[in-house]
């Protein structure tokens, strides 16, 4: 095998990469193994037709894609192997020559990684965030869990109001006729939630347990349903239930059942604590977002659309994977969002630009500062894996192998060069 490079402009490349006739004719051989036995011809058994007379009656080029499909992985790999530029993007493959006797010959205009040229990233100047807890924010987070410890009792004694929990029976008419689907009974809804069209739930503030009420809306013009669009509507409803959520006394018992602590007072205090740990932490994240933003924004690199969009294509699939594991399709994923891949593709993008500059700079400054891992930072990662993987940590090197020791190292070196710039960085 032979490979050429060719330096295109924008960080571009083009890989010329040349298969000898013989590797070639034994791809053809195989794709022909593969395929006689579905191949028919009169006079002859299944499977045992010559492949010179199957070539001779549907033409030689019968086998070349088969052939090219499994020739061309290998030998794309081994010019990775032999090539010495970095390249950052899937390949955009094109075939030159495919012919029984010749060569196999293709291309591969792949993408390199851009020269990053540092701007300042020492002593780099952002904004301070404030980290003040205050006592309406120590109220909020008690508030919630007072809300997620209310018991739900049943009401008989007044109306709907806003927040109650109601079940309730309704027909839908438009024109005096009721509609498909707009009957249901014994129906859960929230007052407030907003579950229902504009209106709709507003109207119900009010009504009895088990006197009818009618409701008028107009349906919205971007509604799902094509026959209702902007169509005003009366609902004729009955409350059948009433439910409201009846919260705990904010008191030491109520302290003492849901934390570890015997007084309001100091659980007060546990929660000031855990709100300020949380502030800190996000006044690092944000610090490190404004840090890495400012260096990007003082440095210069030039990169190639083909590496944004191999970059997209590895968020996407991130994302299908996360949506395979809660149980759902991408198919009814777009179909509850109104979009397709195209649409989401093109909605990752400004993430996958920031996260390929954010990378780039920061390798820079591992370089330039001669940055790196060491074997014991490498050890205690395999630790964290080991353990998260309930794995033994030699189990863990031997699944690694060497590229993946290697992508660790970058990845801790990486992560020092993070601390080293936040440390560095000024706050105003």
């Amino acid at each position: 095998m032979s490979l050429q490079v060719e330096k295109l402009e924008k960080n571009m490349a083009k890989l010329t990469i040349e298969v000898v006739a013989e590797e070639l004719e034994l791809a053809i051989e195989r794709a022909y193994q593969k395929n006689k036995k579905r191949i028919n011809v009169p006079g002859f058994r299944k499977g045992k037709v010559p492949r010179q007379m199957i070539e001779k009656m549907y033409g030689k080029e019968i086998f070349y894609e088969d052939a090219v499909n499994d020739l061309l992985p290998g030998a794309y790999a081994k010019a990775l192997e032999e090539c010495e530029e970095d390249i950052v993007s899937s390949p955009k493959i094109d075939i030159v020559q495919v012919e029984a006797g010749q060569p196999f010959i293709f291309t591969a205009e792949v993408a390199l990684k851009p020269e990053v040229r540092l701007g300042k990233y020492k002593g780099v100047k952002v904004a301070k965030t404030d980290i003040t807890v205050t006592d309406e924010e120590v109220d909020a987070d008690i508030e919630k869990e007072r809300e997620r410890n209310a018991r739900t009792v049943s009401v008989e004694d007044r109306p709907v109001k806003d927040g109650d929990m109601t079940v309730l029976d309704f027909e839908g008419f438009v024109d005096g006729v009721a509609f498909e689907g707009g009957k249901g009974e014994n129906y859960p809804l929230t007052i407030g939630s907003g579950a229902f069209i504009p209106g709709f739930e507003e109207q119900l503030v009010g009504a009895q347990i088990g006197k009818e009420v009618e409701i008028q809306v107009t349906f919205p013009q971007n509604y799902h349903a094509e026959e209702l669009k902007g169509k005003p509507a009366v609902f004729k409803c009955t409350v059948t239930e009433i439910k409201e959520k009846e919260l705990p006394e904010l008191d030491d018992e109520f302290a003492s059942e849901v934390s570890e602590f015997d007084t309001l007072a100091e659980y007060r205090e546990d929660v000031r604590k855990n709100i300020t740990a949380r502030k800190e932490k996000e006044a690092k994240g944000a610090k490190t977002d404004a840090v890495i933003d400012a260096i990007i924004n003082d440095s210069d690199m030039e990169i190639p659309e083909a590496m944004v969009e191999t970059q997209q294509r590895q968020i996407v699939e991130d994302f299908e994977q996360r949506i395979s594991l809660q149980g759902l399709k991408m198919e009814q994923y777009y179909q509850m969002t109104g979009s397709n891949y195209d649409m989401l593709f093109e909605q990752v993008k400004p993430q996958a630009q920031k996260g390929i500059q954010s990378r780039l700079v920061l390798e820079a400054i591992v370089e330039k500062e001669n940055i790196e891992a060491s074997e014991e930072e490498f050890e205690k990662e395999i630790d964290k894996m080991a353990e998260m993987y309930q794995m033994e940590n030699d189990k863990v090197k031997e699944r690694l192998k060497e590229e993946g020791k290697k992508n660790i190292m970058t990845d801790i070196a990486i992560q020092k060069a993070i601390d080293f710039i936040v440390e560095n960085a000024v706050e105003e």
